[in-house]
């Protein structure tokens, strides 16, 4: 039941226990106390954004005459990170050299991501030009920003690589930590549900499709800095709602494994793992006990 509201006597001074007060207290204090990541979240977005259109001008809202255009937005991207970097001062060496070195990376990154896509539309029927995988699929996106947060990450980057996953997250449905190594190409078809842990390895040439889960078992926090996460050798394909978990579990080479398919423990190269179906004819209806459930 809704409690009402209580009415607001104008005529009353706020008392020297205002809620409101201690609350306004704590929060200046988050900003003057020095501890903590402080980052602008929204101009983070943007900066990705933008950065994301000059890579990939198929999805770009603005287009560049010459060559140079693109080599100045480049320069401004990164000046811009540059800025971004700022409030960690205190706990990365040199903002400056850290943007330098991210964008040192770029080329190698676009090359990857051009892969990617390239398998992509080549591994799926449905799909009927790069244009379009780079246009439209949410696999690719993810993959690409990743790849970007995972840069970061190995720059020692605090706190950048995940808002910068969460924002993939929240517009693919695909979750893959910073700290995952990918090869390439990897590949997501539909994706939606993925999840994929801070120490997993992904090998090259491996599929993934809708709900596939590369966990952890439960473990303590004491041991986070310990491999939790699978290992998923080259030329694998894992198949929707498939759950992979724990550090020593290794999905061997060329490997199959089915939809809805639970792992804890590793399979050779070559591997064809499924979840066996049971098939129950029946001979009429007299023969057959409906299952008792509600939705």
């Amino acid at each position: 039941m809704a409690l009402p509201l209580q009415p607001i006597d104008s005529r009353k001074r706020r008392g020297p226990t205002d809620p409101l007060d201690s609350l306004a207290a704590r929060l200046h204090g988050v900003l003057t106390e020095g501890t903590g990541h402080r980052l602008a979240k929204a101009r983070v977005a943007a900066w990705i954004r933008s950065l994301l259109e000059t890579l990939l001008p198929q999805a770009a809202e603005q287009t560049y005459a010459t060559a140079g255009e693109v080599r100045d937005a480049l320069d401004a991207a990164e000046a811009e990170l540059r800025a971004l970097l700022r409030p960690l001062e205190d706990v990365i060496e040199d903002p400056s050299e850290i943007a330098a070195a991210f964008f040192r990376s770029l080329p190698e990154i676009h090359r990857q991501l051009m892969i990617d896509a390239t398998a992509l539309e080549r591994g799926d029927p449905a799909a009927e030009s790069v244009d379009e995988v780079i246009l439209a699929y949410p696999g690719f996106l993810a993959i690409a920003v990743h790849r970007m947060a995972h840069r970061f990450n190995e720059l020692g980057v605090p706190i950048l690589p995940r808002v910068l996953s969460e924002w993939a997250h929240e517009r693919t449905g695909i979750d893959i930590h910073p700290g995952a190594r990918l090869g390439h190409p990897v590949i997501i078809d539909h994706g939606t549900g993925i999840v994929i842990g801070e120490t997993a390895e992904i090998g090259n040439n491996v599929k993934l499709y809708q709900g596939v889960t590369l966990g952890a078992l439960s473990v303590t926090k004491s041991l986070a800095s310990h491999k939790r996460h699978p290992t998923i050798e080259n030329d694998v394909v894992i198949y929707a709602n498939a759950t992979i978990l724990g550090g020593e579990t290794v999905i061997g080479r060329g490997s199959v494994i089915g939809g809805n398919v639970w792992l804890t423990a590793s399979v050779p190269p070559n591997s064809i793992v499924y979840q066996r179906s049971e098939v129950h004819v029946r001979q009429g209806r007299d023969d057959f006990e409906a299952p008792d459930f509600v939705i």
